[in-house]
């Protein structure tokens, strides 16, 4: 089959998958390849059994693959054969050197970057996709624009927007897409190549073009934006309890107002996943090696603010339970970072575990989606601590003699468990501690549990 155009995304994770697997749908007459180093990975992307879950990202993948959507270890082939090349590969924060903890490491990035210039022969537009700090397609032009074959690379970013558990819907009704480009005419023209893929679907007026610094530098700020409000009513939640105040009729009255907006305002155990603390930080190590201290100090509270309220849940867990949880069996309903995804990368669920087990709890996780990414995350946690943990997919299993319940994802599900028999066949006192809101919390208490939410008046059979 002769193709209009050719693509290729080097990265075949959580951004690259699904993102290429919709271009592929929509552009029938373009062959999209995904290249990975993992291959086990690849071998799964084809394979039914896709190396990460998004509802609906099967349906798309087996309507394109095979078609005009390939999955392969070939990068070098990858790479000759493309017109466009998506970049989507990981840069996570820096754990060792000059910005460790804060900066992102880009060494996976930058190999990609000279892997290019070894197997092009031709020009070739670089697209941006993995979250970077601005200016970053500065150095990619300077690492691909100094071969020695006389080749043109044109970058342009790209970033995602994507929401893990609703990836597919935000790539097929997206918000926005954003793309940067230098203003040049050769910048500009590749900007419109670029468009022309997106605009295959997406209305022209959600289409923005920007210039190539502006587009960087605006995932970054709008992560921060959207974690910056969680931390915000995470904030309010710990003034609610101390007051007698009611966290959610406080969001509800705050985002009444069509200047605020209801979004991100529900009190939770705070915010996990790849981006939000990853971007934020790497906002913060930005700004200050501009000497923007303030702006780095403030976007820096967001994060500490987060992980304030995982460690007061935490403790309210250890205090309510008579300040010890020694041997005590406690279920994580959840661990995934969020709902409608496997995804446990910063999760909650990892420092409210490893603090329990160094309280020497017996944990049980159950998740319907994450329990094998929460094995790897505890492992070595459970090596180090008294603690044990087992893991139970079933609800009604894990709850068996437990005394506690902590809810640690807002899984649909949780929300229709039949709490009675869950609480008949629990430990006495039972408690509950809703991390993220979702329950009945009233119905809970009438069945017999001593109830914990966060931002809420706590409902106990204690005198």
């Amino acid at each position: 089959m002769k193709y209009k155009k050719n693509i290729l995304c080097i990265g075949a994770g959580y951004v690259g998958g699904p993102t290429m697997a919709v271009i592929a749908a929509k552009c029938p007459d373009f062959k999209v390849t995904v290249v990975d180093v993992n291959a086990e990975r690849i071998r799964a992307w084809n394979g039914d059994r896709l190396p990460i879950f998004e509802p609906g990202l099967l349906e798309v993948v087996r309507e394109a693959r095979g078609r005009n959507l390939f999955f392969s270890t070939d990068i070098a082939a990858g790479i000759r054969e493309a017109d466009i090349i998506f970049v989507s590969v990981n840069t996570p924060t820096k754990t060792f050197g000059q910005g460790a903890g804060m900066a992102s490491d880009l060494q996976y990035w930058e190999k990609t970057a000279h892997e290019i210039v070894a197997h092009s022969d031709r020009a070739k537009i670089i697209v941006e996709k993995s979250t970077l700090p601005v200016r970053t397609a500065e150095a990619m032009e300077h690492i691909l624009q100094e071969n020695k074959k006389g080749i043109h690379f044109e970058v342009v970013s790209n970033p995602e927007f994507l929401a893990e558990g609703s990836a597919v819907r935000d790539l097929l009704e997206p918000d926005r897409v954003l793309i940067g480009s230098r203003q040049t005419e050769a910048g500009l023209q590749a900007m419109r190549e670029v468009r022309e893929i997106f605009a295959r679907w997406v209305p022209a007026e959600k289409i923005i073009t920007t210039n190539l610094w502006s587009a960087e530098l605006s995932k970054l700020v709008a992560n921060a934006f959207l974690a910056q409000r969680i931390s915000s009513i995470n904030a309010v939640s710990a003034l609610c309890e101390k007051t007698g105040a009611d966290v959610g009729e406080i969001s509800f009255a705050v985002g009444s107002d069509k200047r605020i907006g209801p979004r991100f305002l529900n009190a939770s155990i705070g915010f996990g996943g790849s981006c939000f603390k990853k971007d934020i930080l790497n906002l913060v190590y930005i700004s200050r090696s501009y000497g923007l201290i303030e702006v780095a100090d403030y976007w820096e509270a967001v994060v500490r603010m987060n992980e304030y309220q995982q460690e007061r849940f935490v403790q309210a867990i250890i205090r309510e339970m008579f300040h010890t949880v020694v041997g005590k069996k406690i279920v994580l309903l959840g661990f995934a970072f969020k709902a409608d995804t496997g995804d446990t990368r910063e999760s909650p669920g990892i420092h409210v575990a490893r603090k329990l087990l160094e309280e020497r709890a017996s944990l049980v996780i159950s998740d319907p989606q994450a329990l094998e990414n929460a094995r790897r995350d505890l492992a070595a946690i459970v090596g180090a601590t008294a603690g044990t943990v087992e893991y139970e997919p079933d609800p009604y299993r894990a709850a068996a003699g437990a005394q506690g319940l902590a809810v640690i994802t807002e899984w649909p599900a949780y929300r229709e468990l039949d709490f009675e028999k869950i609480f008949a066949s629990m430990g006495k006192p039972a408690f509950v501690f809703d991390g993220r809101n979702i329950l009945d919390h009233r119905r809970l208490f009438e069945i017999g549990f001593n109830v914990f939410p966060l931002g809420k008046p706590s409902l106990t059979h204690f005198a």
